[in-house]
């Protein structure tokens, strides 16, 4: 692909340590150079940012995915953040492809923290000034922020995936893997023109999933189960079991955030699944990358947004079907 170069020089982007892979071809969608920034750690830890050009009157776009280690890039991000707003950037914006603490977004038990919400106050006072985000775990996160918040969802991009692999229609259901995932589910099936079922469970402790029943027709179909997330993979695989125990031909899976903690790899590889297809919104390490699992890039989706955002035009037709990725 031929290289273009953006006609504001005002626009620039920068990388952390999270996703540097994907923050390249974000620039390279933009067409931008990355902008020039070291990031070290002194004896006992704490980091160190420098942005090593000058800034001043700039709109930065800081792409940083809060995964694992979680805590290392989120303080990161928030020095990178105060480092910008001392050099005088005119905005800065934060690209953060995977939102880490967004499980937290309510007191599901007494006395617990609502952190998700204590992330978007700490962002949001360190001084940044939008967030460009993919699938928050619960869309009211964007609430928590009183600053703009562009939520971009990853199911047009996984939905060309199987819509090259003409998997659609009717031979096809798309498969909610609990009853807060109806609304994704439902996209996809929108853009593969395929019905939709659910997976009925209840949840004993964290990370701990029954199968309670399947509501819907999967008998003699290809089942694609939806997450936003892969986390140890023990509800997506008892899930796809269980779907596979009632007459389903295939199970692919697919989310947009491969977190893969634990024993995740693992218990992929064991099941029954025929694919996982995931995003790269968390870069994905050499030994994560086992021959079920296939990625899709996020970086046009998010280079067009940047463009949008910064010449103030509307970011909503990134939301249809006609959103595309050329090679």
């Amino acid at each position: 692909m031929e290289k273009h170069t953006y006609k504001d020089p005002k626009l620039k982007v920068f990388s952390l340590s999270s996703n540097p892979e994907l923050a390249q071809k974000v620039a390279d969608e933009v067409g931008v150079e990355l902008g020039k920034i070291s990031i070290s750690k002194f004896a006992d830890g704490e980091i160190k940012v420098n942005i090593e050009e000058s800034i001043r009157g700039d709109h930065i776009y800081i792409v940083q995915s809060t995964s694992n280690p979680v805590n290392d890039n989120l303080m990161e991000l928030m020095i990178c953040i105060d480092a910008l707003r001392r050099a005088s950037a005119k905005t800065i914006n934060v690209v953060m492809p995977y939102y880490g603490y967004a499980r937290q977004d309510r007191k599901a038990q007494s006395r617990e923290p609502i952190t998700s919400k204590l992330v978007a106050d700490m962002l949001t006072n360190a001084g940044v000034d939008r967030m460009l985000v993919i699938d928050l775990h619960a869309a009211q996160i964007q609430g928590f922020f009183n600053i703009p918040v562009d939520h971009l969802m990853g199911a047009s991009l996984l939905a060309n995936y199987f819509l090259d692999k003409n998997l659609s229609g009717d031979d096809v259901v798309v498969v909610s893997p609990d009853h807060g995932g109806v609304t994704r589910a439902r996209k996809l099936a929108e853009f593969l023109h395929a019905p939709i079922a659910i997976v009925d469970k209840r949840r004993p402790k964290d990370n701990v999933a029954e199968i309670m029943n399947i509501v819907g027709d999967v008998k003699d179909k290809v089942a694609i189960i939806i997450d936003d997330m892969i986390d140890t993979a023990g509800t997506i695989t008892l899930g796809a079991q269980g779907i596979k125990d009632k007459g389903a031909k295939e199970v692919y899976v697919c989310c947009t955030h491969a977190v893969l903690s634990g024993p995740a790899i693992e218990r992929l590889e064991k099941s029954c699944i025929k694919k996982v297809v995931v995003t790269d919104t968390i870069a994905l390490p050499k030994e994560k990358h086992i021959d079920k699992i296939e990625v899709v890039t996020v970086a046009q989706l998010l280079g067009e947004a940047i463009k949008r955002i910064h010449e103030n035009r509307s970011v909503s037709p990134l939301f249809n079907e006609q959103f595309k990725i050329i090679d």
